[in-house]
């Protein structure tokens, strides 16, 4: 273990107190038009974010070198996990995410996942540059090999599910990640290119020849192409009815607990068109606002005087936050396509929540660590 000489920055922690205030208030005004056999959202909501407090006090008290040298442990409990979700998940809405607990909910493994990879990814970099100090194109070949697998096997497991979302955000922190991994430019140039053409073979097969696109992929793949797709044309009552409450909400919204009208997932995936109905354009700035300020907090800490490894997992963590910010109020607002990806500490849910407050620990961790490149001999 080494010393920490810096305090914890604490004045990260304002806009997540904010943060739990919309989602509290903005899950009560949703409440109106969501099914009471979900239970009382906002009192669950509540619970999580307190279970959510005691995980950051858990993981202040570890700290970040306690998780990085058992990071291959969750892996691994983490993609179990994610097997088992196919042979014993619930299905809901078609797709087998989650675990039903008695007596306590829904539990989501992806949201672990994440987390997961963004610990071995950090270490396995972080070991490489300690070893390499100017790899050979063959190094780095390897290298990036060994971090594919990584990734590609819980990214099989998700898409099982299937959930498309959660595996757009593995790829999300790997690419993040690996960016700032010091790695030559070309790996990238390869990557986009064979991305480009599976893509293209994929589209073309879609659009042309959509019987042999389902005999090969299957109607879940099918089905959920053509929701994106679908997108383009503005159709879907969530979409129009999210744009309508959003458009008609003017400057300051229609007032708390006043959502104009009804659209399915307002608790969750579209719990921006609730907040922005209600406090309208100058709210919707409030809370945009709010959310860079949180950002750019965490990208400044990325320069200050913190382990390299934790500067990788605060590149994952910001890749990954920023990501699900953009496409979420993206998509509510009708300039992304529908994706089920929720808005971070606004939308409910238990295991995102719980996944984002382990961030918010690992980033006050960060916050105190010295500078020292530290090597993990189990990578």
């Amino acid at each position: 273990m080494f010393k920490r000489k810096d305090k914890l920055d604490l004045i990260i922690l304002i806009p997540v107190i904010i943060f739990a205030i919309i989602s509290i208030l903005t899950i009560n005004s949703a409440s109106t038009y969501i099914s009471k056999s979900m239970g009382n959202l906002v009192l669950k909501q509540s619970i999580w974010y307190l279970v959510g407090s005691l995980f950051v006090l858990v993981i202040l008290h570890f700290k970040n070198n306690y998780l990085y040298r058992h990071a291959y442990v969750l892996y691994i409990i983490c993609c179990f996990l994610l097997f088992l979700l196919l042979f014993f998940g619930t299905p809901i809405n078609n797709s087998k995410c989650w675990f039903t607990i008695p007596g306590i909910g829904s539990f989501q493994p992806s949201e672990f996942m994440k987390i997961s990879l963004m610990l071995v990814l950090a270490v396995m970099i972080n070991n490489f540059r300690s070893i390499y100090d100017s790899p050979s194109i063959k190094e780095e070949a390897f290298f990036i090999f060994k971090t594919l697998l990584i990734v590609l096997l819980p990214s099989m497991l998700t898409f099982l599910q299937p959930d498309t979302g959660a595996v757009i955000m593995y790829l999300v922190i790997y690419f993040g990640m690996m960016f700032t991994s010091g790695i030559r430019l070309r790996w990238f140039i390869i990557c986009i290119v064979i991305g480009l053409i599976l893509i293209g073979s994929i589209m073309g097969m879609y659009f042309l020849n959509s019987d042999l696109f389902i005999n090969l992929f299957g109607t879940n793949l099918f089905y959920r192409l053509d929701r994106i797709f679908n997108w383009k044309n503005g159709s879907g009552l969530q979409l129009e009815n999210a744009l309508a409450a959003i458009g008609s909400a003017g400057l300051f919204g229609h007032g708390y607990n006043e959502t104009p009208i009804y659209f399915p997932e307002s608790g969750t995936d579209f719990i921006f068109a609730v907040y922005a109905s209600n406090f309208g354009f100058i709210g919707a700035l409030f809370l945009i606002g709010l959310i860079l300020y949180f950002d750019i907090k965490i990208i400044r800490l990325v320069g200050k005087k913190t382990t390299v490894t934790d500067k990788y997992v605060l590149v994952g963590i910001i890749s990954c936050l920023v990501f699900q910010q953009i496409q979420n109020i993206g998509m509510t607002i009708g300039l992304l396509p529908i994706t089920g990806i929720t808005l971070p500490f606004i939308s409910y849910g238990g295991s995102s929540l719980l996944s984002y407050m382990l961030m918010i620990g690992i980033i006050l961790n960060s916050s105190r660590d010295s500078n020292h490149n530290y090597k993990y001999k189990f990578s």
